[in-house]
C-alpha cells in the first residue's frame, strides 16, 4: 500500500503502518548530522528536499502538514496528514497514534517556522526521529513532487512583515492570523526584537485585515499595509 492510501487513515492502520516500515528502534533524531534550529528549547534537525523526497518515495516516512486547514485544504504534500502547530488538531490528531519509532517529517511554507514549531513538541512527546522540511513546501512544489489539493496551481503571494519589538521576548513568536481563514504564520523574536514573518495565504491579497501579535501587544491591519515597513509592536 502506497503512502498516499494509507496515510489518510488515522488510529492504528496508520501506526502500525509505519512502525512496520521503520522498524522499532527509535534513533536519534539528528542520526544524518544536519543542520538544526533551535525552536522552544529543542534542536529541531531540517532534512533538506533532496532527502525527504527519497523517504517520501520509500515509503520511509510519515508527512505531517504545519499549516492551517485551509492552506491544507487548498494544497499540501500528497498523503500528508493535517497537524497544526504547535500542538497538532485540538481533537483525533491524525499523529497521536503512530509509534514513536516512526520517522515524521514536518512541513511549512514559511519555510520551516511552523513545522519547526509542531516537531518541537513531537520531540518533547517522543518522537525522536522527528525532522522538519527545510526549504519548506514551495520548495517541494517547484520541483514538481507529488502535491494535491483544490488550488494546486495557485501560488500565493509573499509578503514579508518587518517588525520590533520589546527585546525581552527574545526567543519567543511573533505570530499574524488572518481569521476569515484560519490561516496563520509565526516566526521567532531576535535578542534585538526584531522579527520577519514571510506570509503566502491562500486567497488573501494586499488589502485583506490580518492580526499581527507578540507578547508585547497585537495590531490589526491590513496586509499590504504592515508589509510596508517595519511594524513597532
Amino acid at each position: 500500500m502506497r503512502r498516499r492510501d494509507y496515510l489518510r487513515v488515522g488510529g492504528v492502520l496508520a501506526a502500525g503502518i509505519g512502525a512496520g516500515c521503520l522498524g522499532s528502534d527509535a534513533a536519534a533524531a539528528n542520526r544524518f548530522d544536519y543542520g538544526t534550529t533551535r525552536t522552544r528549547g529543542v534542536e529541531v534537525p531540517l532534512v533538506p528536499v533532496a532527502d525527504a523526497i527519497e523517504w517520501y518515495e520509500n515509503d520511509d516516512a510519515v508527512f505531517a502538514d504545519a499549516r492551517s486547514r485551509a492552506a491544507y485544504e487548498s494544497a499540501h504534500i500528497a498523503g500528508a496528514l493535517l497537524s497544526p502547530a504547535p500542538d497538532g488538531q485540538a481533537e483525533g490528531d491524525p499523529l497521536a497514534d503512530l509509534d514513536q519509532s516512526t520517522r515524521i517529517t514536518t512541513y511549512c511554507g514559511c519555510p520551516h517556522h511552523l513545522s519547526s514549531l509542531r516537531g518541537s513538541t513531537l520531540i518533547k512527546n517522543g518522537y525522536e526521529r522527528t525532522y522538519a522540511l527545510d526549504e519548506g513546501f514551495v520548495e517541494w512544489r517547484d520541483q514538481g513532487h507529488p502535491i494535491e489539493g483544490s488550488q494546486t496551481d495557485s501560488n500565493p503571494d509573499l509578503f514579508t512583515i518587518s517588525g520590533r519589538t520589546d527585546p525581552a521576548a527574545d526567543g519567543k513568536l511573533a505570530w499574524v492570523w488572518h481569521d476569515p481563514s484560519g490561516q496563520r504564520e509565526a516566526a521567532p523574536i531576535d535578542a534585538d526584537g526584531r522579527f520577519a514573518l514571510d506570509v503566502r495565504f491562500y486567497d488573501v491579497t494586499a488589502a485583506s485585515v490580518v492580526r499581527l501579535r507578540t507578547p508585547a501587544g497585537e495590531v490589526t491591519g491590513h496586509l499590504g499595509d504592515l508589509a510596508g515597513g517595519t511594524v513597532e509592536l
